[in-house]
Order: C-alpha cells, then structure tokens, then sequence
C-alpha cells in the first residue's frame, strides 16, 4: 500500500474525530507492518485528549488483526499571534513554464537508441495511476549514475477539482501527496547504487497555513543526512504566493547493491 494514502486516510478519520472548528496542525505517524492491498483497512481513533485549544487523536490502521501503521494527530482551534516568521520560498520557474512528468517521460521514449531496461521501468511509471499532477523543477538525468545534491523541487497539486471545503480535505490530500517520491530525495548522491528496498518507517507533518492542494504548491524536499540503512527527508510545501503552508519530515530504510557495469544505450 502507498504510504500517502494510508496517512491521509488515518487523517480523514481522526478528522471526523474532531469539531468542524478545530484544524489539524501536526501528525506524527510510524509504519509498523506492509499492507495488504487485497483487503479493507480498518481506522480505529482514540479521543486522547480534548482540550481548549488544542486535542489529540490516536489511529491506528488494522488489517487481518494486527496494526500496520500509528497515528497521532493534533488540532487546534484558531489563535492569533504577534510571534510569526518563516522561510523565503526558492525563486524558481512558474508551472506554466515547466512540462510534467508524463511529458517528460514521453520525450524520453521518443529517443529510438533508449534501451530496452529503460524503457521498460519508463512504461511502468508511466502505466502508474497518480493522482497527482506533477512538474520537476530540475529533473535528473535518468539515464546518469553520477551523483547529484540531495535536493528535489517539484510543482505539485492533486488532479481535478476539490473546491472550497473544509480545510481538513485539503490537509487529508497533501498528505497523500507529501510522500510521493519524497524518500528518493536521499538517493540522488548515490544513483551508482541499485535499489533492492526502499520503504517509509516514519512521517510527520506540520500545517502552518491554510492552502488548497488542487492549486500548484512548490515541494521543496532535500535529505541532510543517510546511514545505517536508512535515510532522512525533510519536505515544504509552499504556496504560488510565497507563503510557507507545510513542513514534512521522513526516514526510511534503503538498502541498494552495486549496479553492473554496463552501456547506458
């Protein structure tokens, strides 16, 4: 199962736990077990705590009896403050300028020496239903296995309309959207490696102001540290106007092999 989906489904549900009043500000959220995409998840949520300001929810995520993922959520409910900073957005190319993923893949396959190895794991991306509109700011060379600086930014926004609603929604979908391709940030100084596993251990995410995920927001993910087997992510998502909506943070095990030694055509 998609890591994304399963946090944003455990968010809908400790969202329903909640008054209409009170916004998610954080979650914080461990992937205990692989899910099984043959059967039904289950969300169970514990009022933890209800407070004046602020209250916790706790999930966890079920299936054939046993957790495969943990949840807490915290919500708040509006309070103003004199005490406010943030980050400068990057200055990068607007969406309008920039060609999306499918598009670049499609140019990619329109190159007649492309090996076959290539052009199957280009298919197989390609074949992935996403429901993510995505727009590499800088994309890499796929086809290079010289190391790059562990930074990625990306145009993103989920595809279709969801409207003014409830900001919850819009917290739900960036969720799903904040874990799509966010561990391979940490893989790009050592593209010399073949991945032979790569899977989330945890997420947190931290919800600053209010945004729409159907509107283009700017993923700005860089990984400062990898070891051990594992690597770590961090992840913010701004909106067109400069204004910083969401922090994201992620470690997850990755364990690679050496890569053969052969023609890239």
């Amino acid at each position: 199962l998609f890591g994304g989906q399963i946090v944003g489904q455990a968010l809908v549900a400790a969202a329903r736990a909640v008054s209409r009043d009170e916004q998610v500000h954080s979650l914080h959220c461990y992937f205990v077990r692989a899910g099984d995409p043959k059967v039904p998840v289950l969300y169970e949520v514990e009022r933890t705590r209800t407070g004046k300001s602020f209250s916790v929810r706790s999930v966890k995520a079920i299936q054939h009896g046993k957790p495969i993922f943990t949840c807490q959520a915290s919500f708040q409910l509006s309070q103003e403050s004199p005490v406010q900073h943030q980050f400068t957005m990057p200055t990068v190319p607007p969406p309008e300028e920039l060609l999306t993923q499918e598009e670049l893949i499609q140019k990619f396959l329109q190159n007649p020496n492309l090996a076959e190895r290539y052009r199957k794991h280009l298919n197989k991306i390609q074949a992935e239903d996403v429901p993510i509109d995505i727009k590499p700011v800088n994309p890499p060379d796929i086809f290079s296995s010289e190391p790059q600086e562990p930074k990625q930014l990306f145009w993103v926004r989920a595809r279709g309309y969801i409207g003014e609603t409830d900001m919850k929604v819009h917290c739900c979908v960036a969720a799903y959207i904040s874990d799509y391709a966010f561990l391979g940030t940490a893989l790009l100084p050592h593209r010399q490696y073949h991945i032979k596993f790569m899977v989330s251990l945890d997420h947190s995410m931290w919800f600053h102001a209010p945004f729409r995920a159907d509107h283009w927001m700017l993923y700005e993910c860089e990984s400062p540290w990898a070891g051990s087997c594992r690597g770590l992510v961090q992840g913010r998502l701004w909106r067109r106007d400069g204004v910083l909506a969401v922090t994201c943070a992620q470690e997850g095990v990755i364990r690679v092999e050496q890569r053969p030694n052969q023609s890239k055509l």
